[in-house]
């Protein structure tokens, strides 16, 4: 009895070929993927931080001198925002100098800022009350996650600037 060969080829052998299409395909799908992320990279971010890196490098100063002499006034100030109705409140902000006397003539400014929505920032003029307090009442403060940015002038001169966060609830 003899036996037959058969020339039928195995469906699952892997060949030469097979491996150069698999290698292939997979590069070809590596090289797409990095293509739309290059493209979405180089399409969202021009690349210029500042315009003057010089410049930015004098303002940087400017708000290092400004925070020492900050620090050496040692002022008290704290801030309070009072919920009145449902979306709006009040915005108390208390001034004292290094011996607790309550701070007169005072400008302040303030700016409740939205870290997710730059049109829904809120700011604020705050007018005195007595006692070194100051006041702002404020409509369409919606509850959630703000930044307070309090910032004290006197004579014309920025004495004074914080930066909170805050949660307002309703």
């Amino acid at each position: 009895m003899e036996m037959v060969q058969s020339k039928v080829k195995d469906p699952k052998a892997i060949t030469g070929r097979t491996v150069l299409i698999w290698l292939l395909g997979f590069f070809g799908v590596i090289f797409a993927a990095n293509a739309v992320f290059i493209y979405l990279a180089l399409g969202t971010f021009p690349g210029v931080v500042v315009e003057s890196s010089y410049e930015a490098g004098q303002v940087y100063n400017e708000e290092i001198a400004a925070a020492k002499a900050q620090a050496e006034l040692n002022w008290k100030v704290t801030s309070e925002f009072v919920r009145s109705g449902e979306a709006g409140g009040r915005l108390v902000v208390t001034a004292m100098d290094d011996k607790g006397v309550p701070l007169y003539g005072l400008s302040i400014n303030a700016l409740l800022r939205n870290p997710v929505h730059e049109t829904a920032d809120v700011a604020a003029v705050l007018n005195a009350d007595g006692g070194g307090r100051y006041i702002a009442n404020l409509e369409n403060v919606p509850e959630g996650n703000w930044t307070l940015i309090v910032e004290i002038e006197k004579g014309g001169e920025r004495k004074f600037r914080s930066e909170n966060r805050i949660f307002l609830k309703n």
